[in-house]
């Protein structure tokens, strides 16, 4: 999730471009002088310009503050940090402080390279931070990340459309189900404009993450074994989108091959009145929305609950750092509520911690969807998907082509679980 939306947009990002070098120089496993400040490197990902200023005031004002522990900020780039992390793992000369994803890090915790942080981190800081957000950094029983920041699923919409239609804008805490919001897409659907449309250039993270607002978990685990199992849960979101493009016809068949991005000349020209998407599309409606065209944000939309798969953005301490506790005051600092709620702002994504959610609605007002932002990462979890090891294979070789597929009307829902399934097979035997 993450490093797909950072690798679309990393060619517009005025980043500098980490070479192996910088990596490497001055590793954490060279000798400090004991009677010098602790010197920690601190590998950070941030590429937008707001996020990267506020990373970068917050490392100097830490420096500013503790001339005992200096921190030097260390820029990387989304597509090349794993290559060089393994690299510099394998070599023994890793940052202290590593900026990635959920996702990512459980290679390098399996293979030893990245800190416990179960006695590190204060009670404080876990207390601010959900259990299901938790588990997401969590392999083995090794808590290895700080989970901080997190990308939910809303509904951006056109707000005159939604007048015209009748269709009233529900709460930020309260977003319609899936029954009204298929039925609200079919108010705003007539000639020359589609209720939705749904950019599934690359369907499987989003159905997947969607799923579990059925119970769709798709990867089942049993003694050890794990298989890919397609029932009615798992059917549930494949097909209401389904109907939406060819029963109701609520939603544009041209959409299917687009990204998030794709589809905002026509949503701006009205072609479209809404477009499920990434609470950080919100960011493209401020830059890019013509003169006077008002959007407004739409919460997460209810199955049996709102949940969804979270893969946050984390922050990790080497297992080779020889200045682990220091590490780990420096992250207490960088993610006290007051400084999350600024970086969540700068990344236009929403902070993991439940004061910083707070801080983050009273520093924007609420306003540009902030508030629909912070509600929605209630219901953000671990998902099973996450943890199957040969996921990665499934998406790409068998799940992506058989959605693909599906949304195109070329096979059936249960020729599309075949499919899932015995791609399962294949990757999981």
């Amino acid at each position: 999730m993450f490093r797909t939306r950072f690798r679309r947009l990393a060619a517009a990002a005025a980043v500098t471009v980490i070479g192996l070098g910088a990596l490497t120089a001055c590793g954490a496993g060279d000798d400090e002088a004991t009677s010098g400040p602790a010197k920690l490197r601190f590998l950070s990902l941030a590429w937008q310009k707001e996020s990267l200023q506020v990373n970068k005031d917050l490392v100097a004002k830490w420096n500013a503050e503790h001339p005992d522990i200096q921190v030097e900020y260390v820029q990387g780039d989304w597509n090349s940090v794993h290559d060089q992390l393994l690299t510099s793992f394998e070599g023994g000369d890793a940052p202290d402080i590593v900026h990635y994803e959920a996702s990512a890090i459980g290679e390098f915790s399996k293979q030893g390279y990245l800190a416990d942080l179960s006695d590190l981190v204060s009670g404080d800081l876990k207390g601010q931070i959900d259990k299901g957000v938790w588990d997401t950094a969590t392999v083995d029983g090794k808590v290895t990340g700080v989970p901080f920041l997190l990308e939910s699923q809303v509904v951006i919409a056109n707000k005159k459309l939604l007048d015209a239609a009748g269709v009233a804008v529900p709460p930020a805490d309260g977003g319609w189900t899936w029954d009204e919001f298929q039925a609200n897409a079919q108010k705003l659907t007539k000639p020359g404009q589609y209720g939705a449309a749904w950019a599934l250039k690359s369907p499987t993270n989003r159905v997947l993450n969607l799923a579990l607002n059925y119970d769709g978990k798709f990867f089942y685990g049993d003694g050890g074994r794990t298989e890919v199992k397609v029932g009615d849960a798992e059917k549930e979101i494949p097909k209401r989108i389904h109907d939406m493009l060819y029963t109701a016809k609520s939603a544009s068949p041209e959409a299917l091959g687009m990204s998030g991005a794709d589809t905002l000349p026509g949503f701006f020209g009205g072609k479209y009145a809404m477009l499920p998407g990434s609470v950080s599309l919100r960011q493209q409606m401020v830059e890019q929305a013509p003169a006077g065209f008002e959007w407004v944000t739409l919460p997460p939309i209810k199955g049996l609950s709102t949940k969804q798969a979270a893969n946050p953005q984390t922050l990790s301490i080497s297992e080779d750092s020889k200045h682990k506790k220091q590490a780990a005051q420096f992250l207490e600092y960088f993610l006290n509520p007051t400084n999350m709620a600024a970086l969540a702002k700068g990344d236009w994504l929403v902070p993991t911690g439940k004061q910083a959610n707070e801080e983050l609605v009273k520093l924007t007002a609420g306003k540009q969807g902030w508030d629909v932002a912070a509600d929605s990462a209630a219901d953000l979890t671990v998902a099973p998907f996450q943890q199957a090891d040969g996921y990665p294979e499934w998406k790409t070789k068998y799940a992506t082509p058989a959605l693909q597929q599906y949304f195109a009307n070329k096979i059936t829902l249960d020729q599309l679980a075949t499919q899932l399934v015995d791609g399962g097979k294949q990757v999981l035997r």
